[in-house]
């Protein structure tokens, strides 16, 4: 009989790896799941890891694909899944019908390799996370708890549902950097061309009648001068800033210290740091919330949330409160501890940890904050508009200002 070695979770939420007997994969998982583990993982030792294809069948090849997968075409077919295996179809003719309905893409061999693993002797989940490019931890674990309890139909549904409201909110935090991103960039495209074009001329002018300038002036022709003759040019400087500045923030943030201080100095920023803050809290309330109502052990969600926080200072917020869960203690204390979320969030969940509906409260937290981080962005739209209008004219300004005042003095002087 063949040996299977298996990582689970126990119903305290510890890791578990041991080795069983088991007359195939399927055998292996009921076996698990008799002695009240979670299984996380399993594989057959010194055993194929797929079956060979029938006879008189040809095994289809492997084909490989770059890039990531969408996650408007992800979410998709996540719903459509679903609906399918709530109707009954077995989960290999599901794959095989949304692979076939597919473009040519990286989705459409991802599915396919799935369905290939599966007809192997796979289960979903073990097969989604041979792809961690297209299905991350977050949805392989909650498949494989779908799987466990036998609600994968309703775990795909949520899993959907989840993925959408972390798009929309994606969505909100984008929309709201693009306005002010084209204005600016407009701006500043206008004032190099008056800088090239047009001062070098008044210099000239300026020039030719000898006239003493004013101070204003000066700073004006000599931010010209750099701006066109400058070592290195300004032109330069101000069209590559915005890309040194990205990648400069890539390479720091590419180790978790440098990620810790670009996140923190970000929640710190006046106005934007808000809406960063109401993001973060409404991503890892939804995610942990959706975690463990789809039945994944605490301490397992608690470290998936921490990988896909997508803000270091949360991500470590959550490590703390994992490590104080695993030595007994509550949710709610050690998270306000950290100081990470503000009284109300710290209250819900100790009022959710007291009723035993966490995941509930959870979800209620990430709904409220995304409502907020609505009023937030509207908001945030509003103040910048008069800013932008500020700002440009006050550029305008200096530059009218500056040019003007030695042509007044000139006619002051023609005039005597």
């Amino acid at each position: 009989m063949p040996t299977f070695a298996y990582e689970a979770m126990n119903p305290a939420g510890q890791e578990v790896k041991d080795e069983l007997e088991a007359l195939s994969n399927e055998d292996a998982l009921a076996k698990i799941r008799n002695l009240g583990y979670f299984p996380t993982r399993i594989r057959e030792k010194g055993g194929a890891k797929a079956k060979s294809a029938a006879p008189g069948k040809k095994k289809k090849g492997r084909s490989f694909s770059f890039g990531r997968v969408k996650t408007k075409a992800l979410t998709q077919v996540t719903r459509q899944l679903s609906t399918l295996q709530d109707a009954g179809l077995p989960i290999l003719r599901s794959l095989n019908i949304l692979q076939e309905q597919q473009k040519p893409g990286t989705l459409k061999t991802v599915l396919r390799t799935v369905a290939e693993d599966i007809e192997g002797g796979s289960t979903l989940s073990e097969a989604c996370s041979k792809h961690p490019k297209a299905f991350n931890r977050l949805y392989v674990n909650m498949v494989a708890a779908g799987e466990t309890g036998g609600v994968l139909d309703v775990i795909l549904q949520r899993l959907a549902e989840f993925m959408e409201k972390a798009e929309k909110l994606k969505r909100k935090i984008i929309g709201a950097m693009i306005y002010p991103a084209v204005v600016v960039t407009f701006a500043m495209g206008i004032v190099v061309g008056i800088m090239i074009v047009v001062i070098p001329k008044f210099k000239e002018i300026f020039k030719d009648f000898d006239v003493n300038l004013p101070d204003v002036t000066m700073v004006l022709l000599n931010t010209s001068d750099w701006v066109v003759k400058g070592t290195p040019p300004g032109w330069a400087v101000i069209l590559f800033s915005p890309f040194a500045i990205f990648f400069v923030l890539k390479l720091i943030r590419s180790s978790r210290g440098g990620r810790h201080v670009v996140d923190f100095v970000g929640l710190k920023i006046p106005v934007f740091g808000t809406l960063l803050q109401k993001s973060a809290v409404a991503r890892f309330t939804r995610t942990l919330g959706t975690l463990i109502s789809a039945g994944v052990p605490i301490l397992e969600a608690i470290l998936i949330t921490r990988e896909t926080a997508g803000n270091e200072v949360y991500s470590r917020a959550m490590e703390k409160v994992h490590d104080s869960i695993r030595e007994g203690e509550s949710f709610a204390a050690p998270l306000r501890a950290t100081g990470v979320c503000d009284g109300l969030v710290t209250n819900m969940i100790d009022v959710g940890e007291e009723t035993g509906e966490l995941d509930k409260m959870l979800i209620k937290i990430a709904d409220n904050y995304e409502e907020e981080m609505d009023v937030a962005v509207e908001s945030l739209v509003s103040l910048l508009e008069p800013l932008m209008v500020v700002l440009l004219g006050s550029i305008v300004g200096f530059i009218v200002i500056a040019l003007f005042l030695p042509l007044v003095k000139l006619i002051e002087s023609v005039a005597r």
